[in-house]
């Protein structure tokens, strides 16, 4: 038979039996392949199993096929030697999951987060709910939803963010982060007697968490240079266009940002409605009409007004 295919075709028996030995492995993974498959559509009804079925199945497939065909068409020299250029071609072609890898091994070393805490990476913040080889994931906060609170969403973030975009973690360090809220009074408010106001508020709500807070910032200066000489609540007073600004700077919990700032700003609107001398500023237009007698001026270019 290979005598008769060699005179027709000019093929040498060695080149027949590789064509006839790929024609065959492909055949009978073709067959086995939709064997599976038969009995997947036969067994499952759900459409997303059906799908990662055939999917799966094709990939293995056509990797059993690289496997079984390619030694046929090579020796161990070529074969040698093509296996080199397909490590350098999967190293290249792979180069996005292997610094997902690095950078997973770098969240298992250093630990710059865990599961359970709230980081912000690049645009995205959340708190960490899983960590995997190649990827971990957030449960979102902030973007349309102010606060700091969650949006519901889950994002999954490459590891090999960690290499190259710049990691907050709320967590570490202090445990608190400092939190400002901006009070603006009129010109004409008593603003003393509103900062005595302010820092009484702020002292009643939020300077508890001050000894805790000089305990952790104790602690994490022996591995990072943070130094606070002042934890508990302060007043800071501005002067704007529109009148006096009294910014309230206070520790807080990550995660209470929100509901702090609220406590605060009701106790604020109680105290301040028993005094009438305390005014909220907001945009607001004052119109000067200057008197209808104008003084006189002389040419002289001094502008020197002459005495009348």
């Amino acid at each position: 038979m290979f005598n008769q295919i060699d005179l027709n075709l000019s093929f040498s028996p060695e080149l027949q039996t590789k064509i006839l030995s790929t024609l065959l492995i492909i055949l009978v993974l073709w067959l086995l392949r939709l064997l599976v498959m038969l009995v997947v559509n036969a067994r499952v009804d759900a459409i997303r199993t059906r799908y990662r079925w055939r999917k799966t199945s094709t990939y293995i497939t056509v990797i059993l096929g690289f496997i079984l065909i390619v030694p046929l068409w090579l020796s161990f020299q070529s074969l040698t030697t093509f296996m080199g250029l397909a490590v350098v071609g999967l190293i290249i072609a792979l180069q996005g999951p292997l610094n997902d890898l690095a950078g997973w091994l770098l969240i298992i070393w250093r630990r710059p987060f865990e599961v359970g805490s709230r980081i912000e990476i690049g645009e995205h913040a959340g708190d960490v709910v899983d960590i995997r080889i190649f990827q971990f994931t957030l449960l979102e906060i902030g973007n349309w939803v102010h606060a700091d609170q969650s949006t519901g969403r889950v994002l999954h973030i490459p590891n090999r963010k960690v290499l190259s975009e710049a990691l907050a973690n709320y967590n570490h360090g202090l445990g608190y982060i400092w939190h400002e809220i901006e009070v603006h009074l009129t010109f004409e408010s008593h603003w003393e007697k509103a900062k005595d106001i302010l820092e009484e508020i702020a002292s009643r709500d939020a300077a508890h968490l001050s000894p805790d807070a000089a305990e952790r910032v104790r602690r994490a200066a022996r591995r990072f240079l943070i130094y606070y000489p002042k934890l508990t609540p302060i007043v800071y007073t501005r002067v704007e266009t529109s009148g006096v600004l009294l910014t309230l700077r206070y520790l807080c919990e990550p995660r209470r940002r929100r509901s702090t700032e609220q406590a605060i700003w009701e106790d604020v609107l109680k105290a301040f409605a028993q005094h009438p001398d305390i005014e909220f500023a907001y945009p607001t237009q004052r119109f000067f009409q200057r008197s209808a007698e104008k003084p006189i001026y002389n040419n002289r270019e001094d502008g020197v007004k002459p005495r009348q």
